[in-house]
């Protein structure tokens, strides 16, 4: 099964990337990675508890990575103007600034929209500011599900089972 040890590293490192650079979804590749490090090991490293919890916080974390943007623009007074803006501007950056045009197409759009809808420049910073804000949250989600879920049982993993083939 070593075909499977180097898809399960690949997708470590593809996840490591995907919560630092918006755009590609980290945990997904990190629970295919323990996955496939399962079933080359028979399922022995991770019990079928411990990968139906972190199915299911791989979700959670994931769908919260879309949601946080537009909770943080509405947190910080945001319009519908903003929360469509930000979500326009999210796309756009990804088309044509990828990686990091997410954050600044979302902060942008968000500042656009606020802007089309009346509001002052400061008002409408305030939401783009929030668009931002919420963006880290959700890297921090993702950091955090990462390191401390499914890195500290694949370290071991890696160190006592792989290289002792």
């Amino acid at each position: 099964m070593p075909i499977l040890i180097f898809l399960g590293v690949i997708f470590i490192i593809i996840g490591i990337i995907g919560c630092i650079i918006p755009g590609i979804a980290g945990p997904p590749f990190s629970f295919l990675a323990l996955i496939c490090l399962s079933t080359a090991k028979k399922w022995e490293p991770f019990s079928i508890r411990f990968l139906i919890a972190m199915g299911v916080l791989t979700v959670v974390v994931q769908a919260l990575d879309y949601l946080l943007p537009a909770v943080g623009a509405k947190k910080f007074g945001a319009t519908r103007y903003g929360f469509w803006g930000a979500i326009i501007g999210m796309l756009l950056g990804i088309i044509y600034v990828p990686p990091l045009g997410i954050i600044i197409g979302a902060f942008l759009g968000a500042l656009l929209g606020e802007i089309l809808a009346g509001k002052k420049a400061y008002e409408a910073l305030k939401a783009g500011w929030g668009v931002f804000v919420g963006i880290m949250v959700g890297m921090l989600l993702q950091s955090s599900l990462l390191i401390r879920g499914q890195y500290t049982r694949l370290l071991n993993y890696l160190g006592e089972r792989v290289f002792n083939y």
